[in-house]
């Protein structure tokens, strides 16, 4: 029977209180502490694997969610797949079997990454995810059999917003830091060679040494074309508020030999964006090309060489040589909008043989002519060649180099043939001399060729009014009608 007799008195629940509480911070502070030392006396990655091991055996299966992220979405490249591949090269245990392991001439170490069939346990804020490697066949008509890889990411469910609006933009911000410090410009082909590969583009390192320090064109050209990558790179929210895709395109024009090639390279190093180098001759349709196209990742550069030997556009069908039009509709059609940050550049020998639809503002925005060697151009190759900035020769040399006309490529091929940099230099002199010569005895051949042909023209010139004259002098003269009379 209740009685008020049995209640406790105040001070013995005060008492007891305090002493549940101080058990209770105890324990906590316990607890702290031994976690404390297990964090010092066990590695990250042990712990995360016998957390995975722990929460297997009481997960309930029906509780767990599986995001499935594949390589590609559609034509293009799924950047959260990229993403996450980068991402977990930093999750690598001992006890995993089987990894994929790399390394391109030029790399610093090897890079280790998740193979078919492994999986991974990571956690975030006190949530355990697990990653596994899994990968689809699918047919395809034009490629055959292709290959498609998933990435599945699987969590207790009630932890999906979590993931989806924090873990993954924190595993995609921690992926853009990896790349940073591991960054290799790749150089990306159609077909699969020794190498990675994305789809239907092989690729390898891209280890040419160009930078815009050592590139022999003119200094104005050059900051013009600095200025105008560096305004591009930083104008994301620019392009998008004036509702146009974030591409830029450039037109180098000029004769062989003159440093295109050096300067799409030194371009690639500059801004780190790989290239793509596309040869429309491999293409058989503009539905491939188009798939090409959209393929290609951002921050990269897409390359055609020659292009006025590569494509028709007046013939706008599809075909061999009828690409025009699927081009044209991806650097500033529909499909443009296909990715971000993306430079297209067209080489060409011949500017005047290229479509001019192809060349206006808007698909070609800048072009850059690729100029014969110049003086300040030669002082960059003899700083290259010869470790030198100034000499007693220089000037002469400068002097040959406003006559006549070579390239960069010639000028570097003749600092090549001497490690002796009088010699190295007396030998330039004497090429661009005999240049010179050659070049004046063409010009004095061209004007008495010239001369001869105005003086034969003068002379046809004569006979024909001479021939006139005389047609004119042997013409009878006609009676009038009505003849004089003498007058009576």
């Amino acid at each position: 029977m209740f009685s008020l007799k049995n209640i406790p008195s105040t001070s013995s629940i005060l008492s007891t209180y305090t002493t549940f509480t101080a058990s209770a911070m105890l324990i906590r502070s316990m607890a702290t502490e031994v976690q404390a030392i297990i964090n010092q006396l066990i590695p990250e990655q042990l712990r995360n694997l016998l957390l995975s091991k722990l929460g297997g055996l009481y997960s309930n299966p029906s509780s767990q969610m599986t995001l499935l992220i594949n390589d590609y979405d559609g034509y293009s490249i799924n950047e959260l797949y990229e993403a996450s591949h980068t991402y977990l090269q930093t999750k690598i245990t001992p006890s995993m079997k089987r990894l994929k392991v790399s390394k391109a001439p030029r790399d610093k170490k090897v890079i280790v990454n998740i193979h078919k069939g492994q999986k991974v346990v990571d956690m975030y804020e006190g949530i355990q995810v697990k990653w596994e490697m899994t990968s689809v066949d699918t047919k395809d008509d034009e490629q055959g059999k292709v290959e498609i890889r998933v990435l599945e990411l699987s969590f207790h469910n009630k932890f999906m917003e979590t993931v989806i609006n924090s873990y993954l933009p924190y595993v995609t911000e921690r992926s853009k830091a990896i790349k940073e410090e591991n960054k290799a410009v790749k150089l990306f082909s159609l077909g699969n060679f020794c190498g990675d590969y994305d789809g239907a583009w092989g690729s390898t390192n891209l280890d040419h040494p160009a930078t815009f320090d050592k590139l022999a064109i003119d200094p104005t050209v050059k900051k013009e074309l600095v200025d105008d990558l560096d305004r591009f790179v930083r104008r994301r929210d620019y392009y998008k508020r004036v509702g146009k895709a974030w591409k830029r395109g450039y037109l180098l024009y000029g004769p062989p030999g003159t440093g295109k090639s050096s300067l799409i390279a030194a371009i690639a190093n500059y801004l780190k964006f790989d290239i793509y180098d596309l040869e429309l001759t491999s293409v058989s349709s503009n539905s491939q090309l188009r798939g090409l196209l959209v393929s290609t990742r951002n921050r990269s550069m897409l390359v055609i060489e020659d292009i006025d030997c590569s494509i028709e556009l007046q013939n706008r069908q599809a075909g061999p040589g009828g690409y025009g039009q699927g081009l044209l509709n991806f650097i500033d059609g529909l499909w443009s909008s296909c990715g971000d940050e993306r430079i297209i550049v067209f080489t060409t020998n011949h500017k005047e043989k290229i479509d001019p639809a192809l060349l206006r503002p808007g698909r070609m925005d800048m072009h850059i002519h690729m100029s014969y060697c110049t003086p300040s151009a030669f002082r960059v190759l003899a700083s290259n060649y010869l470790c030198i900035t100034n000499h007693d020769l220089f000037n002469e040399i400068d002097q040959l180099m406003l006559e006549v006309e070579v390239t960069p490529a010639q000028v570097a091929e003749e600092l090549m043939k001497s490690e002796d940099t009088d010699i190295a230099l007396q030998g330039l002199i004497n090429f661009l001399r005999d240049r010179k010569l050659k070049s004046e005895n063409c010009n004095s051949g061209g004007r008495e060729a010239d001369l001869e042909e105005q003086n034969e023209s003068k002379a046809r010139e004569r006979v024909c009014a001479i021939d006139k004259i005389g047609k004119i002098n042997k013409k009878p003269i006609r009676k009038r009608k009505y003849g004089n009379k003498r007058k009576n």
